[in-house]
């Protein structure tokens, strides 16, 4: 019996094992991501085109393709102030294929639906940074009161014949509205659509007399005249809107909304993908033009790492807990 194989089966033998050294590498490349990416990518924007989300988004999609060599698509799944396109990707493959581009309503939607698909905190991971920008009050120009004294005398003097937009239920812009309504002790009709730019449409048509909304989705009409701004929402002024007041400077204490847009990627991502996302976000945001863009929708580049994102997250998650409760906000 011959124990030592024919030459010809030594040599295929030979060779498959040759193969299977040089393909170990690229086996564990594809395991942890470290060859990321090698297809296209699909940024999901949960909100429709036209709103602040969207705007920002495409201003840095092309960078973002570029710096990764592959094609970064944006895919809008509008609905639930953001949550049916942040289901989407909680369910997605972790590789690194399916990204969440998403706002501060990331944090705000656990606190007030009672029934959500996913775990704000245990089925994402944090990426990084994009922007920060306030939200900004505005009005039909057919609306009586120009100023936010105005519409807190009008609003107490006739309860509940005041109504405002926002894109959707848990959007920064709904609990700026509710925010306002609890400093002044009024009431107010919220009225929630599924993102800025049907709300922004409305408000012009005057189906709606307020809206507050992020101001890259209105920035354009404000600037038109065929909307008039009241307020913004956080504590300095916007540089896109140097006139126009904080709502502290209005006259309403203790009231600060920052909004802010980051990306997100399913929780188990490897780390090689995240790292690799999150350098294109802070070279991206540090580009001239990208920050002139930005500017001019009244937002700021921000960038920085994974973990500052997460600390964001964490911090969010409990303040708006603790605005819900107190606000009495709950949406089924």
């Amino acid at each position: 019996m011959n124990l030592f194989p024919a030459p010809w089966l030594r040599a295929g033998l030979l060779a498959a094992a040759t193969l299977a050294v040089l393909a170990a590498p690229f086996a564990t490349q594809a395991q942890n991501g470290s060859d990321y990416p090698t297809k296209p990518i699909r940024l999901v924007v949960p909100y429709p085109p036209g709103g602040g989300t969207d705007v920002i988004a495409r201003i840095v999609q092309e960078r973002f393709s570029t710096l990764l060599g592959q094609q970064v698509l944006i895919d809008n799944r509008g609905g639930a102030a953001g949550s049916i396109g942040t289901e989407v990707v909680a369910k997605s493959a972790p590789d690194g294929y399916t990204v969440l581009f998403t706002l501060s309503s990331h944090t705000i939607n656990p606190a007030i639906y009672t029934k959500l698909s996913f775990d704000t905190a245990k089925d994402f991971a944090p990426v990084g940074l994009v922007a920060s920008l306030p939200q900004i009050l505005v009005a039909n120009n057919q609306f009586a009161p120009n100023t936010v004294a105005e519409l807190v005398a009008l609003a107490k003097a006739k309860p509940d014949s005041v109504s405002f937009a926002s894109v959707g239920n848990g959007s920064p812009g709904h609990l700026a509205g509710e925010l306002l309504k609890l400093r002044t002790g009024t009431h107010m009709t919220h009225i929630p659509y599924r993102g800025g730019g049907p709300a922004v449409t409305d408000v012009m048509g005057g189906q709606v007399p307020l809206l507050w909304v992020s101001i890259p989705a209105a920035a354009q009409f404000v600037k038109a005249g065929k909307l008039k701004a009241l307020a913004v929402s956080t504590t300095k002024r916007s540089a896109a809107f140097p006139d126009v007041p904080t709502m502290q400077e209005a006259g309403i204490p203790d009231f600060d909304v920052d909004s802010w847009y980051a990306v997100f990627v399913p929780a188990k991502t490897p780390q090689p993908v995240i790292d690799k996302l999150n350098r294109v976000i802070n070279t991206v945001v540090k580009e001239p033009e990208i920050r002139e863009k930005l500017l001019a929708q009244g937002s700021e580049g921000v960038g920085g790492t994974p973990e500052q994102l997460g600390k964001v997250v964490t911090t969010e998650l409990v303040r708006w807990q603790k605005l819900a409760k107190e606000a009495s906000i709950k949406v089924d």
